[in-house]
């Protein structure tokens, strides 16, 4: 009997450095995912745990490894979200492999969560309330923090790294959709806030508001905006100092030489735009939707993401790791940007190049960086954008994918792009 407990204390002694090496967990992000959007949530907790990610580019759809925790492995099994227990020697291996030059990938460490705000009303009277980046968070189960004009003015900003704007119409034209009695409502609490800060007209706060989410990126924070909040924040910044708001929106015409006074110089992403008369649903010709499409048609479209080299192109690499390269177009109020009002010295990360439409684009400003993504959500059914997006239905989009690329960008430890 003693011959035999020994033996099985050997076992035991000899069994525990093989159990030692399951120490880490693979979350693959390839097209054998059960469910990207949450992945992202596993990541941002593990964040909040202090447990650190590598995130490997280009490896299996840009997958994240994780030391292995029971924490991530609990979490994933409770959300869906498919991963691998793998040993020390198949990290070493997975690792050597990434490190090769010969293959186009790279590992970046993460080690702490961003402080996250999203732009919007916080009230119900705005109609078109729905927000795929709300959406987006929501579903990955990611904590942030509703902030507005009130917020953005009294300096509130300096409590995030990640800023996104909701769906917003900077120049103060009230989205251009005054006709609709929700947004009667919404201009008169817009104007309120204007007056208790001393502003006589909404344009001039949102003005003053543009200007402090600039210093905000200048300073180091990261910035991302989609749809009509990109086109009408580059446009508000061009029209400092010159009166571009008809009298239908703030009782005095707009300056007859308003297109001539734009100075293209203070904007992020664009230039030489021409503004589309107040009558219009566009803003300007950096949107090259036309008319009520916006709100009934179903996009046949699709647009590509660029492949770059993540060893030394880290940045753009990051914000476009996907399970495809292909992304299906999708419509909004700035449906996509006109290619020839786009920066020469900005990065288009996406295009449909046959239409000559730029989807994705980044850059940096000051110490800071931005990525502007045009459309309004990117698995809107037609009609349907009155209402949320169930994400449920849509646990791989490719589209909403870069969504969440851009939450955890600031977690990224990143070198300034060669590209």
């Amino acid at each position: 009997m003693g011959t035999v407990v020994l033996r099985f204390l050997c076992c035991i002694f000899l069994l525990v450095p093989l159990i030692g090496k399951s120490a880490s967990i693979l979350i693959p992000m390839d097209a054998r995912q059960k469910n990207h959007l949450k992945a992202y949530g596993i990541a941002y907790l593990s964040l909040q745990n202090e447990i650190p990610i590598d995130w490997l580019l280009n490896y299996r759809g840009g997958s994240f490894l994780f030391p292995y925790d029971p924490l991530v492995e609990n979490e994933c099994s409770i959300r869906g979200v498919s991963f691998d227990v793998i040993s020390d020697g198949e990290t070493a291996l997975l690792m050597k492999e990434i490190e090769s030059p010969r293959v186009n990938m790279n590992s970046v460490k993460m080690e702490k969560e961003p402080r996250i705000a999203v732009y919007s009303p916080k009230n119900d009277m705005v109609e078109d309330n729905t927000d795929a980046v709300i959406t987006a968070l929501d579903y990955a189960e990611i904590p942030y923090t509703l902030i507005y004009d009130t917020e953005v003015l009294s300096d509130s900003l300096v409590h995030f790294d990640w800023l996104h704007l909701h769906h917003e119409d900077f120049t103060g034209q009230f989205g251009r959709h005054l006709r609709r009695q929700s947004s009667q409502i919404e201009a008169k609490i817009q104007e309120a806030t204007a007056a208790s800060f001393g502003y006589s007209k909404v344009s001039d706060m949102k003005l003053a508001v543009a200007k402090k989410i600039q210093g905000f990126t200048l300073t180091g924070g990261y910035l991302f905006a989609m749809c009509s909040g990109a086109e009408t924040f580059d446009i508000a910044l061009a029209a400092e100092g010159v009166d571009i708001v008809e009298s239908m929106y703030d009782g005095d015409g707009m300056d007859p030489q308003a297109q001539q006074k734009l100075d293209f110089s203070k904007t992020f992403a664009f230039t030489d735009f021409i503004l589309d008369p107040p009558n219009s649903r566009r803003f300007s010709n950096i949107n090259t939707s036309e008319g009520r499409r916006y709100y009934y048609d179903e996009s046949s479209g699709y647009f590509s993401l660029f492949d770059f080299s993540a060893k030394w192109d880290i940045v753009p690499s990051l914000l476009t790791q996907n399970h495809t390269a292909v992304v299906k177009s999708f419509f909004g109020q700035t449906t996509a940007f006109a290619a020839p009002t786009v920066k020469s010295d900005v990065l288009i990360l996406g295009e449909n190049a046959d239409d000559g439409e730029v989807r994705y684009i980044y850059g940096e400003m000051g110490y800071g960086h931005w990525t502007f993504y045009s459309g309004h959500d990117p698995e809107r059914s037609p009609g349907g954008w009155r209402e949320q997006t169930n994400l449920d239905l849509y646990p791989n989009s490719p589209g909403y994918r870069l969504i969440l690329n851009n939450v955890l960008f600031p977690s990224a430890q990143k070198k300034k792009q060669k590209t």
